[in-house]
């Protein structure tokens, strides 16, 4: 996004939560799209240096994407990546 490649973290942040949180509520937990979500938002804190918090949205991202795009899907595959490092 504009505001994290800016370095705008604190910008940044209360707007993916808000579109986690509007997905969660019109999409669903387990839409893939949300899982796109909590990808970004999991980077930004990883960009941060906030590793414990940014965890836990991968492996939600991880779980979403494994279960309504499967296993082998080319997304799931850098969600992987990006929860590795």
């Amino acid at each position: 996004g504009l505001l994290r490649n800016q370095g705008k973290y604190d910008e940044a942040k209360p707007l993916y939560e808000r579109a986690i949180e509007i997905g969660e509520k019109t999409l669903g937990p387990n839409h893939p799209d949300l899982a796109t979500w909590l990808n970004n938002l999991a980077g930004l804190l990883r960009n941060q240096g906030n590793y414990d918090e940014a965890r836990p949205l991968y492996e939600r991202a991880l779980k979403i994407g494994d279960e309504a795009l499967g296993p082998n899907h080319p997304d799931l595959a850098v969600w992987l990546n990006n929860l590795a490092g």
